[in-house]
């Protein structure tokens, strides 16, 4: 081994080696849920929605917020285009990059795959409901020390998803951490970081947020 390979840090990793470690599979094991379909729920309670808007009332970091929504409207623009809360963004809006990650009851899910008519009744958490510039979270601060952010729109999503991450795997390994975060992708290659600030957070935590 050179003594190159014996100066690397368990933290440098490329954008390529860090797709190739957690896979495409990664976003399909657990990332998305608790969402329930939004048709069986109406079904269930004898109702029908739509073709118009509906009055809805949704639970946003322990407010409650009322809004009149078409049933096809998802929860992310729901958020960012009748509610104003824009930190959660959209990027890709096809359940593929993470960034528009959000809670429902502590489960991490895609905000863009989830209508908001049936994320009624659910705790929702968003990256505002986390921290404030002054007043952030431990995950937050350690985005900042670590650098694990550039161009920041995938940046709260992957805040959020590091949260929960966090929270539900106290100690995890460096692998556990990869695998775990694969759901979320940044275009800015700021992996390393990311990978550094959920591997440390995990460890001195101790699932807490």
């Amino acid at each position: 081994m050179s003594q190159k390979d014996n100066d690397r840090s368990p933290f440098d990793m490329s954008r390529r080696g860090f797709l190739k470690g957690v896979g495409a599979g990664a976003v399909a094991t657990g990332l998305i849920q608790g969402a329930t379909d939004a048709k069986e729920t109406l079904a269930a309670a004898g109702n029908t929605a739509g073709p118009g808007k509906v009055p809805i009332s949704l639970t946003i970091n322990g407010t409650k917020r009322s809004l009149e929504v078409e049933p096809r409207v998802t929860l992310l623009d729901a958020l960012r285009n009748r509610l104003d809360s824009t930190g959660t963004k959209k990027v890709c809006d096809r359940g593929t990059c993470g960034s528009c990650t959000v809670m429902l009851d502590g489960d991490v899910v895609y905000a863009c795959s989830v209508l908001a008519i049936e994320a009624q009744g659910r705790e929702i958490t968003t990256i505002e409901g986390l921290g404030t510039p002054d007043n952030m979270s431990p995950i937050q601060e350690s985005f900042v020390e670590k650098d694990a952010l550039q161009c920041g729109f995938c940046t709260p999503g992957f805040v959020v998803a590091t949260t929960a991450f966090v929270r539900d795997n106290p100690n995890a390994t460096l692998e556990e951490v990869r695998n775990g975060m694969g759901g979320n992708l940044c275009r800015c290659g700021t992996y390393a970081g990311i990978t550094e600030v959920a591997y440390e957070q995990a460890k001195t935590s101790k699932g807490g947020a």
